[in-house]
């Protein structure tokens, strides 16, 4: 199953990745942590609620402007 990971550095250096379509979430040391975390968060989670994926994620970015 091919999944989406966000990734974003914390202010103390940890990781911290996200898999948008199950919410599950996690933190590591390394960035390679963080995917194994998550990868075991995520197995786990879809262990207790299993779905089924009619398509594969697509990630994007975009901008926002914002005015202060």
């Amino acid at each position: 199953m091919l999944l989406t990971a966000v990734i974003t550095e914390a202010e103390e250096g940890k990781f911290i990745v996200l898999n948008p379509k199950t919410g599950t979430t996690t933190q590591g040391r390394t960035y390679q942590d963080a995917i194994q975390n998550l990868k075991e968060a995520t197995f786990l989670y879809l262990d207790e609620f299993p779905m089924k994926m009619h398509s594969h994620p697509v990630m994007t970015t975009f901008e926002v402007s914002h005015a202060p």
